[in-house]
């Protein structure tokens, strides 16, 4: 009975249903080693030996694998179809060899599939292979890349730049693009133009817009008319003329759909559409992918196979006819660099089943599905059949002209299933429908006005024009101007910097450029969020200055390594190692050379050094020009130093005076504040507000907020009591009362009358709150928000024992007191009863320290277990819950459960040429 290897419980439990009895069809659960995660992992004075080990949550389910083989004696490793996919066969391989688990005897095959369908899968075991020793080699290639970069470079930011967590081959590159693009933004200047549009009617009294295109006999350009005295005068040249129309010119057009999807546009699409991260696109196509209901979701081809192509045009004449399937399918060209790791595009496996047919209860994979069936469906349909119409409107001296834009659909086609979205809709775009237009006849002005728009351009709703007082005369408020008959209108306009990048116009950068590959930009674009590199507003991304910090650095140390070209030319080469065109410890040993240089090069850089080169890089950001041209750097405190970047013991950043410690005004990281008062009404030496018990009261301004302080810094007194002023309170408003309340933080409002245990009102990092506890530094007891700050200082027992009381209910009855609302028996691997729990948001799995809510409107009475260890797989792997030892069983002959994410054990000493770093090696992102 072969034993069948895959990556998840969920997939093997599809794969065993195709296979039946005669096979054993276990789970790997993704990668089962990796490197240690310590300096040495990768020899590079060994020809790039590399050390692995096998990770502490891996080892049982190699070992039920391998006790799988000792008693069926054949192999096959059937794993995603792509370069991770082939790496964990290849780990598992070695793994099982190194075990002795694999014997001279033992068969050992590869087989792939793209689709996890009973056809593809039954048809992949019918043609087995090795594992393809290039493709394992460009994995081990950017493996090591990854490592080198993270183990070397991230240590040499940790000493040179405070703050900074890491950096990363692609992850920095990435990185960078954002930086620039807020720096693009920042540096540009606003152009200011003016349009003129005016409203006409045809002879059987259908009105239309129009846009100015001529002008005193002369084209109109974007910038023609760039003030708004020059805009007024259109408008008088255009409200004192008649028109006609001078021209009708339709012609009849055709829109193509767009190819089926790859990795990269699904997450472009589905944060257009759906405004899904790259990282949850991923997540939900994987579990379509796992269910049978989409073909494997990495690829880089977007070409569909001729089965496929077979069913879609079956399923689109079955649904719409066949005037919506045109006469010979259509070819998509696949542009991948490289075929080996080029797969079909990412498609449904039935085309004749919509999301309604299948049922998909999960909101996320329901929508993603019917994305990928429509853009499926619609790529093999007709083309869309439109009218486009140009109407040129003259006045009767040739020197004033309009022209109308429209279009009208003659056949929707593929436009009948699918549109795909628009990052940014370009300006002059105009999609309407025009009335009946013809040649020759007279264009009068429409009785339509165009006030209200007036209105709302000037910010004057309510404002009514008298055309009787300045007949003839444009009414003009600085933002618009209106014809004297309401029918011309000038708008003002000023040109925009580019877009910020949302996820998905990253994801389409970065694959213009040739950065990283497919099925990386999802961790890519995650992992510089959670670094707090970039912020996601909205849905666009923001540079931190942290990043900035970071880019800037590397842009001036490291240069080459987060040039573009650098970064996509090296790609280029792991591809060539893929293809076998290539050997990859060529690569390592060409692009260690010059990186170990220039790491060397950066020993002896004193941190002074760093600052005021990155001083001089940032100052546009960090010191941007004053309206009255005076020094932006010019310390607004003491008015002699100088203002630059600083650094503190806790590795945070912040602006200093160079005058410290005689002037020691400082501000937070990042622009001057937008009202240009730095100093915020409080000097740096602190603002005294009066005296209390002979102590002196002051209000400082420092680097993480302003704050009160009683008494003085002095060597008997270096921290003297202190309290963080409350967000609700400009500091430079609070007076001496206010001061000395903050100052009697925190306050005891008594014993708690059911147990005698003190009770405190305080305000901390998130606002004002209660504690019951011995004392407010003891960690535990129970805390409560409270609603305002000026409850601390009023809330009486009554009230605190409610707040605590409702606390204390709002978490639900103790462990263990939940109802049971049915028992599945023991978990096949760990041991441990498995239950379902009423919840107070509904019913849930509870096995061990894990719960896993079950999917609404699940009936509770039909879950399974199946069903129920992939919950508790998924819930614990986003959590990383450690679980209790697996007990010793014989080896399971059906679908392994899934588990968590595997951690890293720690690893065997092994020869270290530098100090250990102190943090773990990024994964690989290429």
């Amino acid at each position: 009975m072969p034993v069948v290897v895959v990556e998840s419980p969920a997939k093997a439990k599809t794969i065993n249903k195709y296979l039946g009895p005669d096979f054993t069809v276990l789970a790997s659960y993704g990668h089962v080693r990796d490197l240690p995660p310590k300096d040495g992992s990768v020899d590079t004075d060994n020809d790039f030996e590399m050390s692995w080990e096998v990770a502490s949550d891996s080892r049982k389910h190699v070992k039920a694998i391998a006790d799988a083989l000792a008693q069926d004696n054949v192999l096959i490793l059937a794993t995603d179809p792509d370069r991770e996919g082939e790496a964990i066969s290849w780990h598992l391989e070695e793994t099982l060899r190194k075990r002795k688990s694999i014997k001279k005897d033992t068969p050992v095959s590869r087989v792939v599939f793209n689709a996890i369908t009973k056809a593809a899968v039954t048809e992949a075991m019918k043609n087995p292979r090795q594992v393809d020793g290039p493709l394992v080699e460009a994995y081990l290639a950017r493996r090591a890349l990854d490592y080198l970069v993270g183990f070397n470079l991230s240590p040499v930011l940790w000493r040179k730049l405070p703050g900074a967590k890491s950096a990363g081959r692609v992850q920095s590159v990435c990185l960078r693009l954002i930086v620039e693009r807020e720096m693009e933004i920042e540096a540009f200047r606003p152009r200011e133009y003016w349009s003129v549009k005016a409203a006409f009617t045809t002879p059987r009294g259908q009105d239309f817009e129009a846009r100015l295109t001529l002008l005193g006999g002369n084209k109109v350009e974007r910038f023609s008319l760039e003030t708004e005295t020059a805009a007024e005068m259109a408008v008088q040249a255009v409200s004192s003329r008649k028109f006609t129309i001078d021209s009708v010119e339709a012609k009849p057009g055709t829109r193509n759909p767009a190819p089926p999807f790859m990795t990269s546009t699904l997450q472009q699409e589905a944060s257009r559409k759906f405004g899904m991260g790259a990282r949850a696109t991923m997540s939900t196509a994987q579990r379509l992918y796992e269910a049978g209901h989409i073909t494997y979701m990495r690829t880089d081809g977007i070409d569909m196979a001729p089965e496929a192509v077979s069913a879609a045009r079956a399923a689109i004449t079955d649904r719409y006819g066949k005037a919506y399937v045109p006469d010979s399918p259509r070819i998509y060209k696949n542009k991948a660099k490289n075929a080996q790791e080029a797969h079909e595009c990412i498609r449904p496996t039935d085309m004749a089943m919509d999301a309604a047919a299948l049922k998909i209860t999960d909101n996320d994979q329901r929508k993603l599905y019917d994305l990928i069936w429509k853009r499926t469906l619609a790529s093999q349909m007709s083309a869309a059949r439109l009218e486009r119409t140009t109407v040129e409107i003259l006045s009767e001296d040739k020197q004033v002209g309009f022209r109308a834009t429209g279009q009208r659909i003659a056949f929707e086609g593929f436009l009948k299933v699918y549109v795909e979205g628009r990052d940014d809709i370009a300006e002059g775009d105009d999609d309407r429908i025009l009335p009946q237009i013809m040649q020759g006849e007279p264009a009068a002005f429409a009785k339509t006005s165009f006030l209200p728009e007036f209105q709302k351009a000037s910010g004057k709703d309510d404002d009514v024009i008298d055309d009787s007082k300045d007949s003839g005369k444009a009414q003009s408020n600085g933002h618009a101007i209106l014809s004297a008959n309401q029918a011309a209108l000038a708008l003002q306009h000023h040109t925009q910097p580019p877009p910020r990048y949302t996820e998905a116009t990253l994801v389409k950068r970065m694959e213009e450029l040739g950065i990283g590959r497919p099925s990386t930009y999802a961790s890519i674009v995650t992992t510089i969020q959670d670094r707090e590199y970039v912020r996601k507003d909205g849905n666009r991304l923001f540079p931190e200055d942290k990043g900035r910090l970071v880019t800037a650095f590397l842009s001036n140390y490291f240069h080459r390594y987060v040039e573009y070209d650098f970064t996509a030319d090296l790609e280029a080469q792991l591809d060539d190692v893929s293809a076998g065109e290539r050997d990859y410890k060529e690569v390592l040993g060409r692009f260690w050379r010059d990186f170990s240089a220039a790491i060397a090069e950066t020993a002896d850089l004193r941190i002074g050094e760093v600052l005021d080169k990155i001083n001089e890089v940032l100052e546009p950001h960090l010191f941007p020009p004053k309206e009255d041209g005076s020094d932006p750097r010019l310390c607004p405190h003491c008015g002699a130093g100088r203002l630059s970047m600083r650094t503190a013991r806790s590795g945070g950043a912040f602006i200093g005076c160079s005058n410290y410690p005689e002037c020691r005004f400082t501000r937070p990281f990042g622009p001057p504040s937008e009202d240009g008062d730095d100093l915020g009404g409080i000097p740096p030496e602190g603002k005294l507000l009066g005296e209390d018990a002979g102590d002196k009261i002051y209000v400082f301004k420092g680097r993480f907020g302003p704050y009160v302080q009683r008494g003085e810094v002095t060597e008997d007194n270096k921290k003297p009591p202190r309290q963080s002023v409350p967000k609700e309170w400009p500091p430079e408003e609070v007076d001496l009362p206010q001061a000395l309340k903050l100052l009697s933080l925190p306050r005891p409002i008594g014993e708690h009358p059911e147990d005698g245990v003190m009770v405190w009102a305080n305000i901390g990092r998130y606002g004002p709150y209660l504690k019951h506890a011995a004392s407010t530094s003891e960690r535990g007891g129970t805390n409560a928000n409270l609603e305002s700050i000026d409850e601390v200082f009023t809330v009486g027992m009554n009230r605190a024992v409610q707040l605590l009381a409702e606390k204390v209910a709002s978490r639900g009855a103790p462990r263990g007191a939940a109802k049971t609302l049915r028992s599945l028996g023991e978990h096949p691997e760990e041991g441990g009863a498995i239950d379902i729990m009423e919840g107070k948001y509904g019913p849930y799995v509870k096995w061990d320290k894990v719960n896993a809510t079950l999917p609404k409107d699940s009936d509770v009475e039909k879950v399974t277990v199946e069903q129920a260890l992939e919950l508790i797989a998924e819930k614990a792997a986003k959590k990383g819950t450690r679980r209790k030892a697996a007990p010793k069983k014989a080896a399971a002959k059906t679908t392994a459960a899934k588990k968590p994410a595997a951690k890293k054990a720690p690893a065997k000493k092994t020869a270290a040429k530098k100090p250990a770093a102190k943090k773990a090696a990024p994964k690989s992102e290429g």
